[in-house]
């Protein structure tokens, strides 16, 4: 054991590293502790957002909702957060508490009515940037027509898209827009139909994958009862998208109508188990089944039929070929 007398006589700067460092650990707990805010409370912060202090109360809100723990609590922060982080056009942070009470609570009413008026300012907000920052673009132009079609006002929406095409003669889906809206127009005149199929086809030129240019062409020519032509649009339209239940109806009705009653089966299958609850689709494979013989699993579907108009699920009856 060193005595003390040996201390006594050992250098000074020995003894500095041990002091220095337990004054500094002392200096720096006791600064911690007196410049280290306290979190507020989730109440303190949700009225923070209410009185309109949203720089403040977003950032805030962010910390807080993952570790409020009672249900009501977070979902009071959450619309108080979503409506402060709009007024102030955090917007990635609104989608993100958007999504977040979307997860905790959903098919919630009011979460639902929430997230659709915030997805619409949203949109809102997109469609104003960019009448502001590129009002003639191609883009521009095309939500413009969008916009003046949702309006009615078919002869201002067309001269947008044909503006679209003068600037652009190659953009994608403009022909099949333009296609859609002359069908869509009231007492468009004999002609309209022909003027629609060759935007339809110019489409098709331009991307022969767009599925709903070859559907459209399909349903054209059923109503003119071509059934050959009407079949292999629907048919190139299924293989396109495997997912588009109409055209497989489409293609199921078409087969029915040139008397294919066992090659329409396939399809219509498809149709039903792509949209369980068209009664459209259930209907028209009652039929195709009766007509190839195939009772008692025709009686289950026109009781599924049956089951779904009852309900008003939606849906027309197929007119019966």
């Amino acid at each position: 054991m060193i005595g003390a007398g040996v201390l006594q006589h050992l250098p000074l700067f020995m003894f500095r590293p041990l002091h220095l460092i337990l004054i500094l650990a002392c200096v720096t707990t006791a600064f911690g502790q007196a410049t280290k805010p306290a979190s507020p409370s989730p109440q303190t912060t949700i009225q923070l957002a209410k009185s309109g202090h949203c720089e403040q109360a977003v950032p805030a809100l962010k910390r807080a909702l993952p570790a409020i723990a009672d249900k009501t609590t977070k979902r009071t922060a959450a619309f108080a957060a979503i409506r402060c982080a709009m007024l102030i056009n955090q917007t990635d942070a609104a989608v993100d508490f958007l999504q977040m009470l979307n997860r905790e609570f959903p098919g919630d009413p009011e979460v639902l009515y929430l997230s659709v008026h915030t997805y619409s300012d949203l949109s809102t907000r997109a469609a104003q940037r960019l009448a502001m920052t590129a009002p003639n673009s191609v883009e521009g132009h095309k939500l413009n027509a969008e916009a003046l079609e949702a309006q009615g006002k078919w002869d201002a929406a067309e001269k947008e898209y044909r503006a679209v095409l003068a600037q652009d003669p190659q953009q994608i889906g403009v022909h099949f827009l333009l296609g859609r809206l002359l069908l869509s127009k009231p007492d468009a005149g004999p002609t309209v139909g022909e003027e629609a199929k060759k935007e339809f086809q110019e489409e098709l030129k331009l991307d022969p994958s767009n599925a709903g240019a070859e559907y459209v062409l399909g349903e054209m020519a059923r109503q003119d009862s071509q059934w050959d032509e009407a079949i292999q649009h629907f048919t190139r339209a299924t293989q396109l998208d495997a997912g588009f239940a109409d055209a497989f109806l489409g293609l199921g009705n078409a087969l029915m109508s040139a008397k294919r009653f066992p090659d329409a089966i396939p399809p219509l299958q498809t149709a039903v188990k792509l949209e369980p609850r068209n009664p459209a689709g259930h209907y028209s494979l009652a039929t195709a089944l009766t007509r190839a013989g195939h009772k008692e699993e025709a009686d289950r579907e026109f009781a599924i039929h049956r089951q779904l108009t009852q309900k008003g699920e939606g849906g027309q009856q197929a007119a019966q070929p």
